[in-house]
């Protein structure tokens, strides 16, 4: 078990928003979470990277418990999460935007010039290469479209060789047909890096073609979880969180 929630919650004020979730994630799981607006998907990722704290619960990663830990020493740990907006810096090249991230892993002090620093050149490049940005490398960030700043985002994940990525709505903002390329990017990195994965979609194209387990969530819980075909075939979901049947 890479990560486990027990009875994570989480309250704005009379809302509840994470109500107990208890959430187990295998290692090498490529998984999403799927439900309505409000349901508490993005504050359950923000709980076990501490973006926000919890009220009560705890989070476990490789059986440690990591509840109260800082962000950046979760992200130490190896957790990574990419946002539904992209987070890169727009005034920075593309090579530099990855560099940065590749900087930051090794710690205050690190000197490129080293024969360290120069293998981390040669891995940012190669990891611009593995999500097809190679030839955009020496271009700012901000003059990228849509589709190759969330790649660009990818590669800033990882570059830093996290263990686990959760990604919020990867292919928000994006054309269908850039949004099933980059998940199969996504997929096809994630099974050859060995990355556990699990992601926010309201595409349910994407959430059947991607995973290979579907947790559904409803005010604040998770209130079904399974494979795509048990999932898929479940009346509720169908009527409640797949839209059919409503009116």
């Amino acid at each position: 078990m890479i990560l486990e929630t027990v009875d994570l919650t989480k309250s704005f004020g009379a809302v509840k928003a994470v109500q107990n979730v208890c959430l187990q994630i295998e290692e090498g799981e490529v998984s999403s979470i799927i439900g309505p607006n409000g349901a508490g998907k993005t504050t359950l990722f923000s709980l076990i990277t501490r973006q926000l704290k919890s009220d009560s619960g705890k989070v476990l990663f490789k059986g440690n418990d990591i509840t109260n830990m800082s962000p950046s020493a979760i992200a130490t740990c190896g957790i990574k999460k990419c946002f539904q907006i992209t987070s890169i810096f727009p005034k920075m090249s593309v090579f530099e935007n990855v560099q940065v991230a590749a900087i930051s892993k090794q710690g205050k002090g690190f000197n490129f010039f080293s024969p360290a620093g120069r293998a981390m050149k040669e891995e940012v490049s190669s990891v611009l290469d593995s999500v097809g940005l190679s030839g955009e490398a020496s271009k700012m960030a901000g003059n990228l479209s849509y589709g190759e700043q969330k790649r660009l985002e990818f590669a800033i994940a990882l570059v830093t060789m996290p263990t686990l990525l959760l990604l919020d709505e990867p292919t928000a903002g994006v054309s269908p047909a850039e949004a099933n390329n980059l998940m199969e990017l996504v997929r096809s990195l994630v099974r050859e890096r060995g990355l556990t994965t699990v992601f926010i979609e309201h595409d349910m194209n994407m959430v059947f073609n991607y995973s290979d387990k579907i947790r559904v969530m409803y005010l604040g819980g998770i209130v079904k979880q399974g494979t795509v075909q048990e999932i898929k075939g479940d009346p509720e979901v169908q009527k409640v969180y797949l839209g059919e049947g409503r009116k």
